[in-house]
């Protein structure tokens, strides 16, 4: 499973186009089809076996292998709704990285074509919880997302740039880095202890 979406990272951003309408190229379409297939079937069952541990939260749909411009996505999504609409923060799995350096990150978030006139303002409480190491903000400024060092400086730092709209938004993160040793059971072990340091700040969404 985690070698399948490994060896995916290396063809991800590369054009894709209907075997049918390939031409010569067609068994190479083919062949970019079946690995976003694969990746985003083992990435759904991580993502099944991930949210098994904890039923009270429905797993959404896991995203295309393929984005609308049909170029093979850099990374798949999860999201993890316990309560309330899809338009508010809920919690995410996100496979990052390339072939040489990858994982799996969990965050506090929300899906950007679902929110409504509060979604904002909702994810921005993920501020008002204090700082807890082994996590990091991820801000989004005029289109462009940048990982900030989760400081209670930074925090403080991060409320005013929001409340004068310097920035659009900040979600809360944690990376587990996947290497060839590890198994299914570590990389999910690993995830708990991410999910239990991130609950907070998706409870205080819901405040």
């Amino acid at each position: 499973m985690l070698n399948t979406m490994r060896d995916y990272l290396a063809f991800s951003g590369l054009q894709y186009q209907k075997p049918e309408k390939a031409g010569q190229e067609a068994e190479k379409m083919l062949y970019l089809r079946s690995k976003g297939q694969e990746a985003r079937k083992a990435f759904t069952e991580l993502a099944k076996a991930f949210q098994a541990r904890r039923p009270e939260w429905k797993l959404l749909g896991t995203s295309q292998w393929m984005n609308q411009a049909q170029r093979l996505r850099p990374h798949f999504w999860a999201y993890l709704q316990r309560e309330g609409q899809v338009s508010e923060p809920m919690m995410a799995l996100r496979l990052f990285g390339n072939p040489n350096n990858f994982g799996i990150s969990l965050e506090v978030s929300f899906i950007e074509r679902k929110k409504d006139e509060g979604t904002l303002s909702k994810q921005a409480k993920v501020l008002d919880v204090p700082v807890v190491e082994g996590i990091y903000y991820w801000v989004q400024k005029n289109d462009e997302s940048y990982r900030v060092e989760v400081t209670e400086d930074n925090r403080n730092h991060l409320m005013q740039q929001l409340s004068s709209c310097e920035i659009r938004k900040v979600l809360v993160k944690a990376d587990i880095p996947v290497t060839k040793e590890e198994s299914l059971a570590k990389i999910l072990n690993e995830l708990d202890r991410s999910f239990e340091k991130l609950l907070p700040y998706y409870q205080a969404t819901r405040n």
